[in-house]
């Protein structure tokens, strides 16, 4: 039993690394951005209601 265990604390760990097509930043600029658009929208809708 302890040789399983020491072969597999000696097994060499693979690290998946996955690079990012952007810098971390721009995802939240991005998010931000649409929903800020998405804000826009829903405040355009604001006054209809009261036109009638």
């Amino acid at each position: 039993m302890k040789t399983a265990i020491l072969l597999a604390q000696a097994a060499p760990e693979h690290h998946v690394v996955i690079d990012l097509p952007m810098d971390p930043i721009y995802f939240g600029l991005i998010a931000f951005g649409i929903l800020m658009f998405l804000m826009f929208v829903t405040m355009s809708w604001k006054g209809i209601s009261h036109r009638h």
